[in-house]
């Protein structure tokens, strides 16, 4: 049985905040309401270390600066931010992990520089305009969760002109990989299968009802299961195939909300040469990288990025999104890929990613002209990254 004071905790966390709808707070805000969740991201030094040198290694951005920390979390990037001398820091979070982050705010002596303010920032009321904004909004594959609707939000009310926003500029990126586990998920959408088999006849057999009926949907879901939801991967360095193409790029210190609800970029990879080439590419693979650099009226002293591209010493929180594509994609030396990457947010939830890449494998026959001359195969596919 609990104690009263770690059933206050739950009920806390699981109390929605007003101006919050039942559905977004419970597929979204819900987890950011726990400190374990809280810990996991405080425990990602590549995260951590980027936030805290480009606040560290850029004073005066931040010195006798008025500051908005947006999804302020357990209030680690507003702390920085007074500790870096800032006029005021204002900490904007809409769950319950608003009093975890008054209680450390106030166990390090900066009550009286931060204000803490439980709402969403859509909701939220400032007294004042901001010199600088500062937020940790990035999801899988950069804008899974939709979080940067809020800052942008945050931005165009209450950023002076000539303001900064840090992070300031975002790139997405796109390569293939060599896994076995594309196969791997085939294997275990078809032993999935095989079981509803056994299902059909044990229910027939036992209670009378025959269930084959709902084999082609059941087959679908598996299909939608095992190869077209993305997943999460930390992916070694020796696992590309190809230099990693950059979608796009965004300055966020000007960047709309049409810019972001609907993604369209053509790409084109080609494969390196060597012995790696034996193996087809099993996966696309997709990731992202933003910089601390200001803005153009306020640059940063020092440049700081933050990538989470594959590294051979381990990912990020956010790790890769891989792609699974079955049978593979022939990776002979010498062939490209090329073709359209469009990403749009599910309708059922705006949180949530819907992926579609259309390719086409071909030869390249020269660099007069830099195109593909022979076209080997053309296929479409969609993703969800859940």
């Amino acid at each position: 049985m609990k104690d009263n004071g770690q059933s206050i905790a739950s009920e806390m966390v699981l109390a929605k905040p007003k101006d919050i709808s039942e559905a977004d707070f419970a597929n979204y805000f819900c987890t950011y309401g726990y400190l374990y969740h809280q810990k996991d991201m405080l425990e990602d030094q590549d995260r951590m270390t980027a936030y805290y040198n480009a606040v560290k290694m850029n004073p005066s951005q931040f010195e006798d600066k008025v500051v908005l920390d947006v999804g302020t979390g357990s209030g680690i990037l507003a702390i920085w931010a007074a500790q870096a001398g800032a006029k005021h820091v204002y900490a904007v979070e809409a769950t319950f992990m608003a009093t975890h982050a008054r209680k450390l705010i106030e166990a390090n002596g900066l009550k009286d520089k931060i204000t803490v303010i439980q709402a969403s920032i859509e909701d939220a009321e400032l007294p004042e305009k901001v010199d600088v904004i500062i937020s940790e909004w990035m999801g899988y594959f950069l804008l899974r969760e939709s979080m940067f609707d809020s800052v942008i939000v945050a931005r165009d009310k209450w950023m002076k002109p000539g303001g900064a926003m840090y992070p300031s500029h975002a790139t997405m990126s796109l390569s293939l990989i060599k896994t076995h586990q594309a196969l791997k998920k085939v294997q275990d959408m078809q032993e999935s299968l095989q079981v509803w088999d056994g299902f059909i006849e044990t229910t027939k057999e036992n209670y009378g009802v025959d269930m084959s009926a709902l084999t082609s949907e059941y087959e679908a879901e598996q299909e939608d299961f095992f190869m077209n939801t993305s997943q999460w991967v930390d992916i070694h360095p020796s696992q590309e195939l190809c230099a990693p193409f950059v979608l796009k790029e965004f300055d966020l210190n000007t960047a709309t909300l049409e810019d972001i609800e609907k993604i369209s970029c053509e790409f084109k990879l080609k494969m390196l040469g060597g012995a790696m080439q034996q193996q087809g590419a099993g996966a696309f693979a997709g990731w992202f990288d933003v910089k601390f650099a200001g803005s153009k009226e306020n640059p940063a002293e020092n440049v700081v990025p933050l990538t989470t591209a594959p590294n051979a010493n381990g990912a990020t929180h956010w790790g890769q999104q891989a792609f699974y594509v079955h049978p593979e994609i022939s990776t002979s030396n010498g062939n490209i890929v090329r073709g359209t990457l469009q990403m749009v947010r599910k309708k059922t939830n705006k949180r949530l990613m819907e992926v579609k890449i259309s390719w086409e494998q071909a030869k390249e026959e020269g660099e007069k002209d830099g195109h593909a001359k022979t076209t080997l195969a053309q296929k479409a596919k969609m993703w969800h990254i859940e």
